[in-house]
């Protein structure tokens, strides 16, 4: 296996594991990466979905003791039956909204001026929202939502199918505005993603399965595991982050990420189509 093909692998992997859960949207940033480093193949595909497991792992991995008392008190308590139902709940949007539309985004928004706009108008929602009277939070934990609350949330969750948006920027921003505290909506988006990065990932590796060659595993697993490793260490500094600082950074990293990709698509530095 070609040894620049694994530093690629990796770049994509620490990208992807990076900004998968940051308010700042992967998609962007993968597709601007891929197209700098030459990956943009059907076989790039299949490898975006590679490396999107390794961050979906290393959120479960942060998360599993309160995955294995959810799972293991589904028979016992009401509180971990309501936190499970809550996480379906909020998954069946996207899950519907996902199969509907999927193909109609593919066609239609992935190009520059959507993404950049997306980019940008997140900005300028995330300003707002940190910027305004904040009334005291609803929902001081994920165990205190109601199925209501967490269906709204998955609703606002479709929005991070327009590329650029971001999937957990909506659900976090989303999430406040409905009434969530900041580390409420942040634990949610985080369980939230799980069940919604694998079906969307499952998806697309079933449309993608005829890319898939044993020669590739070395390219795969590097990729798997920097991600996960990036993924990892974003999580847990994220979690850490929320509970003293607002996403305000975030957002001005965004516009400029926005304008960026204005630029790379006007010179042609890089071709914004699937």
């Amino acid at each position: 296996m070609d040894v620049i093909l694994l530093i690629k692998a990796a770049i994509m992997g620490i990208v992807e594991g990076l900004t998968e859960f940051l308010p700042v949207s992967s998609t962007g940033h993968l597709i601007l990466t891929g197209s700098l480093l030459g990956m943009t193949d059907a076989k790039s595909k299949v490898f975006d979905i590679a490396i999107q497991s390794g961050a979906i792992l290393a959120v479960v991995i942060v998360y599993w003791a309160r995955i294995r008392e959810a799972l293991g008190g589904l028979g016992s308590s009401a509180k971990q039956r309501r936190f499970v139902g809550n996480v379906i709940i909020g998954f069946i949007p996207a899950g519907v909204i996902g199969l509907t539309v999927y193909k109609m985004i593919k066609a239609h928004l992935f190009n520059a001026p959507v993404v950049a706009g997306a980019f940008i108008v997140g900005a300028l929602i995330i300003l707002w929202v940190e910027k305004r009277a904040k009334p005291q939070a609803r929902v001081q934990s994920v165990d205190d939502m109601t199925p209501m609350d967490a269906l709204k949330v998955g609703f606002v969750q479709c929005l991070g199918m327009i590329p650029g948006t971001s999937r957990s920027g909506a659900t976090i921003i989303g999430g406040m505005l409905l009434g969530l505290s900041r580390k409420a909506a942040t634990d949610y988006s985080f369980f939230l993603a799980i069940p919604t990065l694998i079906s969307a990932g499952g998806y697309s590796l079933w449309k993608e399965r005829h890319a898939l060659s044993l020669a590739d595993f070395p390219m795969f697993a590097v990729g798997f595991v920097v991600s996960f490793l990036a993924a990892w260490a974003c999580v847990r500094w994220l979690l850490r982050y929320v509970s003293s600082h607002t996403f305000v950074p975030f957002a001005w990293y965004r516009i400029a990420f926005g304008i960026i990709v204005l630029a790379t698509w006007v010179t042609g530095t890089v071709i914004w189509a699937d």
